[in-house]
C-alpha cells in the first residue's frame, strides 16, 4: 500500500491512538476513546485498570447501530470547528463520582454504568436528533441540545411522562440555546454552550442570536439536486452574533409540573464594551455555594476580564482584567481554581512581559519556560504545560503542588528528553502521552502518586494505530538566519551527499497557532514522503507563529504578509549556505489554510525566489475571513483599508510569472470557496494562466481516503513538472 493511501486510510495515524481520557477521583480507573485497530473509524469507548492494567470495551458503536452518515447539522459544524473527521463515539461525559458516562451516536443518547457487573449500553429515550449531550455532577440527569432548545432527561425511568423536558428554547427565527456560534468554536476553542453547576441545580447556558450576521450560502455543484446551506459567517468588519449568557434552574418532574418551564435569569455585563464570551464555567464559593465564572473580552481583543457571579443573586463582579496595546491571548485551561479556592490564572509578568501561571497572587511557573496553558487542576495541583527556552519544538509538562510549593518537571518513565508530552491529571494519577523523534507513534504512561517521591508507572494504555510504510524521517533542525527562525531539512533516505543536486520545497504553515518544526517523528511524515519523491523539504517557523516568546507572535501586528514571507526566505538563504546540494533554481512551496496563503503570497511577490506553488484552502483577501481571528492581526477594515488592501493577493494576480495550483473544498465554511474563486477570477482577467483544483464535497479538509491519496499525488506531478529547471 502506498504511503498517501496509507496516511489517508488511517486519517494521519491517529486511528487507534487513545485519547479524550477521563480518570476516576481515587485515580483507580481511566476511560478514553480508540478504535479497535489502525483503520477503525468506529471509535469505541474503553476502560482502563491501573492496577491490573485490564482493558475493556464499554460501548462499541456498531452493536448499538451507529449512522455516520446520518448526523445532524449541528454536530457535523461541531466536528467540523474540532477537525474532527472520526466516527462512532468522538466525545462523552462523567459524572463527578465516576459511576456513569453518557455519549451521543447519530443523534441517539447512550449511557453506561462504570461501577458495578452491568456496563452494558442504555440508551435514553431523548428527543432526536440530541446534540453535545453532558451528565450532571451526580449522574442522574443528562443535559442536550435538541433544535436550538436546551432540554433535559433523567437517567432513571420512574415512568415519569415528564422524564424528558425542555428547559429553554429558542425565541426567535436565528436564536438557538446551548450551541456555540461559529468565531466562539472555531476561534476561541469554546465548542460548547451549557454548562453544569456544581450541586447540578442549575444550568448556564448561552443565547446566540444571529439575525444580524452576513447570511452566506455553500453549495456543492457535485449535487445540484439539493439545495444550498445557508451560512451564518461574520467576516472581519461586519456584525457578530449577539451572544449571551443565562442561568437555567433545573426542576425536578414534579415542580416542572407544578411550575411550569422555568425562566431563564440573564447575567448581565457590558457587552457593547465587552462582546465576545470565550470561557464560561463554574466553581464553589467560600460559602459553598456554587458561584458562575465566565470570561468576556473587548472586540478589539486588547481587553479581557474575569468575571463573577452569584446565581441567586445575578451580581455580577469583575474579578480580575488583562490588557494588552496588541492583543490578549486567550491561553487554555483558564480561569480555573485549586480545591482550597485559589484562581489559577495566565497573565504577562509586569515588567518582563513573559506568561506565567498564577496561582492566586503567586506565580507557580517558571520566567523561562513559554507558556502553552494549563492542562489540568487536580486538588491543589497545577499540572501546565510549555517550551523550554530555546527549545520551541519541545512541548513539556510541570506539575506544580500549591500545598508543598514545589513545581517540578514531569519525567518521562524509562528516562528521555525532548518531544512532545500531553496529559490528564485526577486523584495524583497521570495519563501521559509522549511523542518523540526516537521511535514512531504515541506512548501513553498511567503514572499513580504523580506528584510524590513514591511514583509508580502502572504500564501503558496500547496504541493500536499503524506503523507509516516510510522511511525514518531523515530531519536536521537548527535556528537559521539572525533571528534564528526555527528550521528542519528533511532529505531522501537514499540519497547520498555527492550524487547531485535537489530542487527545494519548502511546506509551511507559516502562521498563529500552528508549528511544524516539532521534535516528533509524527510531525514529519508528510514532509518525507515528499522527500522520498526526490525534494529536499525545508519547514520554518518564522514570526507569528508559537514558540518562541510572545514579541515573536506579535511581529505580525498588521502585516500577516512581510515578517512572515521574509522569514521563510531568510531560512531558505541559511538553507543555501549551509547545504551546498539545495539547487536555487528549483525552489517549490506548498502549503494548507493559512500555509496556503502563504504559498500564494510566495509566487507572487516573491518569483525571483519561488518557482512554484501549491495553495490549499488559502486565504486570499482577509475581508472574506472571521472577525475573532482576523481583527485580532489586522483590525478591522474599516479601520485599515489600506493594511487589507496590502495583504489581499487579488490585487497580486498581475505579478504572477510563476506555476500556481489552487486546491479548495466547494463546501468549505471556514475558508470559503470565494477565496480561490475571486482569485482565480482576477487570473485570468490579468490573463495569467494558473490551475484550479475544486474538490467536490469537500470541507476545509479533504477526510476521503481516495481524494485525500490523490491530492498527494496530484501535487507531486504538479511540482515536479514546474521544478524541472528555472
Amino acid at each position: 500500500m502506498s504511503f498517501p493511501r496509507q496516511q489517508a486510510r488511517t486519517q494521519r495515524f491517529t486511528i487507534g491512538v487513545p485519547r479524550n481520557f477521563q480518570i476516576s477521583p481515587d485515580g483507580e480507573s481511566v476511560t478514553f476513546l480508540r478504535g479497535r485497530n489502525g483503520t477503525d473509524t468506529a471509535t469505541c469507548l474503553w476502560r482502563y485498570t491501573p492496577e491490573n492494567g485490564a482493558v475493556t470495551v464499554l460501548a462499541d458503536p456498531r452493536e448499538l447501530g451507529a449512522d455516520d452518515e446520518n448526523l445532524p447539522p449541528e454536530e457535523r459544524a461541531r466536528r467540523e470547528r474540532m477537525r474532527e473527521h472520526g466516527g462512532g463515539i468522538v466525545s462523552y461525559t462523567v459524572d463527578d463520582a465516576f459511576t456513569r458516562a453518557v455519549f451521543t451516536l447519530s443523534g441517539r443518547v447512550f449511557y453506561v454504568d462504570l461501577v458495578g457487573d452491568d456496563t452494558a449500553p442504555r440508551e435514553l429515550p431523548v428527543a432526536t436528533p440530541a446534540v453535545d449531550p453532558r451528565i450532571d455532577p451526580a449522574g442522574d440527569r443528562v443535559a442536550y441540545v435538541h433544535q436550538g432548545a436546551v432540554r433535559v432527561i433523567d437517567i432513571t425511568d420512574n415512568g415519569d411522562e415528564d422524564r424528558d423536558r425542555i428547559l429553554v428554547e429558542p425565541d426567535g427565527e436565528h436564536v438557538t440555546w446551548g450551541l456555540a456560534d461559529l468565531v466562539s468554536a472555531e476561534e476561541m476553542g469554546r465548542v460548547r454552550g451549557f454548562w453544569w453547576s456544581p450541586d447540578g441545580a442549575s444550568l448556564a447556558v448561552s443565547r446566540v442570536d444571529e439575525s444580524e450576521v452576513n447570511r452566506w450560502f455553500v453549495g456543492d455543484p457535485n449535487r445540484p439536486d439539493r439545495e444550498p446551506q445557508p451560512l451564518r459567517y461574520p467576516a472581519a468588519g461586519t456584525a457578530n452574533p449577539d451572544v449571551r449568557l443565562a442561568v437555567v434552574s433545573v426542576p425536578s418532574p414534579t415542580a416542572y409540573r407544578a411550575d411550569g418551564r422555568p425562566t431563564p435569569a440573564p447575567i448581565e455585563w457590558d457587552r457593547e464594551a465587552l462582546p465576545y464570551l470565550p470561557t464560561v464555567g463554574w466553581t464553589t464559593g467560600p460559602d459553598g455555594n456554587p458561584t458562575l465564572i465566565f470570561t468576556a473580552q473587548s472586540r478589539d481583543q486588547r481587553t479581557l476580564t474575569l468575571f463573577s457571579s452569584d446565581p441567586a443573586t445575578g451580581l455580577v463582579s469583575a474579578v480580575r482584567t488583562e490588557s494588552d496595546e496588541v492583543w490578549v491571548e486567550l491561553m487554555p485551561g483558564v480561569p480555573d481554581f485549586t480545591a482550597s479556592g485559589a484562581p489559577v490564572w495566565i497573565a504577562r509578568e509586569e515588567g518582563t512581559g513573559v506568561r506565567r501561571v498564577y496561582v492566586g497572587e503567586n506565580a507557580v511557573s517558571a520566567a523561562d519556560v513559554y507558556l502553552r496553558g494549563v492542562v489540568d487542576v487536580d486538588g491543589d495541583r497545577v499540572l501546565f504545560s510549555g517550551s523550554p527556552e530555546g527549545r520551541p519544538g519541545d512541548l513539556a509538562l510541570w506539575l506544580a503542588d500549591t500545598r508543598e510549593g514545589t513545581c517540578l518537571p514531569v519525567e518521562v518513565p524509562g528516562g528521555g528528553e525532548g518531544g512532545l508530552l500531553s496529559g490528564r491529571l485526577r486523584g495524583d494519577t497521570l495519563v501521559l502521552q509522549h511523542r518523540s523523534l526516537d521511535f514512531t507513534g504515541v506512548r501513553t504512561h498511567v503514572i499513580r502518586g504523580a506528584s510524590t517521591e513514591t511514583r509508580r508507572t502502572h504500564g501503558e494504555i496500547e496504541s493500536l494505530a499503524e506503523t507509516p510504510e516510510l522511511p525514518e524521517p531523515r530531519v536536521e533542525t537548527w535556528f537559521a538566519g539572525e533571528r534564528r527562525v526555527p528550521t528542519s531539512l528533511l532529505l531522501p533516505s537514499w540519497w547520498k551527499e555527492g550524487e547531485g543536486s535537489l530542487p527545494v520545497l519548502m511546506a509551511p504553515y507559516g502562521g498563529p497557532h500552528a508549528q511544524r518544526v516539532l521534535n516528533a517523528r509524527g510531525a514529519y511524515l508528510t514532509a518525507q514522503w515528499f522527500a522520498e519523491q526526490g525534494f529536499a523539504v525545508l519547514i520554518a517557523d518564522g514570526r507569528g507563529t508559537p514558540g518562541v516568546s510572545v514579541e515573536w507572535e506579535q511581529e505580525v501586528h498588521h502585516d500577516l504578509a512581510g515578517p512572515v514571507l521574509d522569514d521563510q526566505v531568510a531560512a531558505l538563504e541559511d538553507a543555501l549556505g549551509r547545504f551546498d546540494f539545495l539547487d536555487a533554481t528549483r525552489v517549490g512551496i506548498h502549503g494548507w489554510s493559512f500555509g496556503g496563503y502563504l504559498a500564494a503570497l510566495a509566487v507572487l511577490r516573491r518569483p525571483d525566489v519561488f518557482h512554484a506553488a501549491v495553495a490549499g484552502a488559502p486565504v486570499i483577501d482577509w475581508a472574506l475571513y472571521d472577525t475573532h481571528y482576523t481583527e485580532r492581526y489586522l483590525g478591522t477594515p474599516q479601520e485599515q483599508k489600506e493594511v487589507y488592501e496590502r495583504l489581499s493577493l487579488v490585487s497580486d494576480a498581475a505579478e504572477l510569472r510563476r506555476p500556481l495550483m489552487l486546491v479548495h473544498g466547494l463546501i468549505d465554511d471556514n475558508v470559503v470557496f470565494a477565496h480561490t474563486q475571486r482569485m482565480s477570477e482576477a487570473l485570468l482577467a490579468a490573463g495569467r494562466p494558473h490551475t484550479v483544483l475544486p474538490l467536490a464535497g469537500v470541507t476545509h479538509s479533504p477526510a476521503d481516503p481516495v481524494t485525500a491519496e490523490n491530492l498527494l499525488l496530484l501535487q507531486v506531478d504538479f511540482l515536479k513538472e514546474n521544478l524541472k529547471g528555472a
